[in-house]
């Protein structure tokens, strides 16, 4: 397997800090961002990992992350230069997967749940990771059957949710998501949504989900950021 890291969008809620800094590459507590969901790829065997930024910043995301040496993996560098939505970040790694199966990580998340086992035991078809929220019409909203695992519906920012579990960013999806990617329609806004394309694994029912139990932060507002920290900082005083 191989691991996408998708560090795009302008980070527009987290502005002025992003207009000299890439989201991902900001502060959580003593660690930047990316170093969260880098790590969940590494506890998972994972050491092949794509990074997929914006120009922006790419100079300063390379300049952090390095070859990989010292995180015992190896990166290679791709530029999104322009915003058009998770799944055509994904799409951009193909040639890099070499037809393996790919997890795909957004480094704006931090899970506290420990998802690597999952993810290392991941075959084929498209697993997604969900969480309970209070504002699922934020979200890609899931509803499962009662095992929590299989799902019967998908939405992406539906106004009348059929449920409150988010889909979270973290993606499995098994080589076939290439050829999904390139005949995927643009969403009203444009974009390749990653929602439309675990829509297609849940259509041929290969799609399962995990529902997280601990902590999860899409930290891409002050407050997220700051919730984030927080936590980890108890995390570690409690370890």
């Amino acid at each position: 397997m191989k691991g996408v890291l998708i560090c795009g969008g302008t980070g527009s809620r987290l502005r002025p800090l992003t207009e000299i800094v890439n989201k991902s590459l900001l502060p959580v507590y003593d660690k930047p961002l990316i170093v969260y969901p880098l790590q969940i790829l590494l506890n998972a065997g994972i050491r092949d990992i794509a990074v997929i930024t914006g120009p922006e910043h790419m100079d300063q995301m390379a300049a952090f992350l390095g070859s990989g040496y010292r995180f015992n993996c190896e990166f290679a560098f791709k530029v999104q230069d322009k915003p058009g939505g998770i799944a055509q970040a994904l799409g951009m790694a193909e040639e890099f997967a070499a037809g393996e199966s790919v997890c795909a990580i957004l480094g704006d998340n931090v899970f506290f749940d420990d998802i690597s086992p999952a993810i290392a035991e991941f075959k084929s078809g498209a697993h997604i990771f969900l969480k309970e929220v209070p504002d699922p019409e934020r979200f890609g909203v899931a509803e499962v059957l009662p095992d929590g695992q299989t799902v019967v519906s998908l939405e992406e920012k539906p106004v009348r949710p059929k449920s409150n579990l988010a889909a979270t960013g973290c993606y499995l999806y098994d080589n076939r998501c290439f050829e999904l990617i390139r005949n995927l329609a643009p969403s009203a806004r444009g974009e390749l949504e990653i929602t439309d394309l675990s829509a297609l694994y849940l259509r041929e029912g290969s799609l399962k989900a995990s529902i997280l139990k601990e902590e999860w932060i899409d930290a891409g507002t002050f407050e997220s950021l700051f919730r984030a920290a927080e936590l980890v900082r108890n995390q570690r005083s409690n370890a």
